[in-house]
């Protein structure tokens, strides 16, 4: 009878414990993301648009935590690349990967950022656009305000389901692609993505997901009701508030 108490006993307090210690550890990823935008070794450059971009509600929203290691495709001046560098950790790694067919001049900033002793988990890469290669499995893709650049004739287009099947490939089972990008008007294809650089959010889900990949959430966190899908998104009267889409693919954890 005592054993059987007992096993009652310790099945009640794993119950009652187990959602505590989940709890905690979202708390605890959620204040790692806080205390990287906090960093006071951010560039103003970068915190300025904090306003815009709400990198706590995104980034939290991606899943990104310490020891994951993530690709920054595409990482521009990388306001991305920072963050991650910090919230990834000593056993986390970021690679910010910079398509060959931009100009030579395009990986400067980030070449500064894996340079710095602030960020000594970063590596810039420099690879065909539509060849995605990582030196390791990755647990995380990121692709923010570029998706539409793709579809363009400066990347050639690229091949957009290449591109999609290799970062499919790069990733581990249950690895996150996200593609964060300016909302085109609805049904219009990509008939903007050169003009306005923006993207019918639909044509994304369904080369993704063509990739083999599952859509797992998606977020309104930088929707703006505001913009009317029609201006550019340089336009000074939209710059930096765009309506923006969020969608986060999944890779299963069993591929056929």
């Amino acid at each position: 009878m005592y054993r059987y108490k007992t096993v009652f006993l310790t099945s009640l307090l794993l119950a009652v414990l187990t959602p505590l210690t989940q709890a905690d550890t979202e708390t605890s990823v959620h204040d790692v993301i806080a205390a990287a935008i906090a960093n006071p070794a951010r560039p103003e450059s970068d915190t300025k648009q904090d306003a815009d971009r709400k990198p706590l509600e995104v980034l939290t929203f991606t899943g990104v935590k310490p020891g994951d290691q993530v690709a920054d495709f595409i990482p521009g001046r990388g306001y991305v690349t920072r963050l991650f560098s910090k919230i990834v950790g000593k056993n986390g790694h970021v690679y910010a990967i910079v398509p060959e067919e931009l100009k030579k001049t395009a990986d400067e900033a980030v070449k500064e950022i894996a340079a710095d002793p602030e960020y000594p988990n970063v590596t810039v890469m420099r690879e065909p656009v539509s060849i995605f290669t990582a030196p390791v499995p990755l647990d995380m893709v990121w692709t923010s305000m570029n998706y539409h650049d793709l579809h363009d004739k400066f990347f050639g287009p690229a091949d957009i389901a290449k591109l999609n099947k290799t970062i499919f490939d790069a990733l581990k089972p249950g690895g996150i692609y996200l593609v964060l990008d300016h909302t085109a008007e609805k049904g219009s294809g990509v008939r903007d993505t050169d003009t306005l650089h923006r993207i019918d959010p639909e044509v994304v889900k369904k080369e993704v997901l063509a990739a083999g990949f599952e859509l797992d959430a998606q977020s309104d966190v930088l929707k703006n009701p505001a913009d009317d899908h029609t201006l550019k998104v340089f336009d000074p009267a939209i710059r930096g508030k765009t309506d923006k889409f969020i969608f986060k693919f999944r890779k299963p954890m069993k591929t056929m």
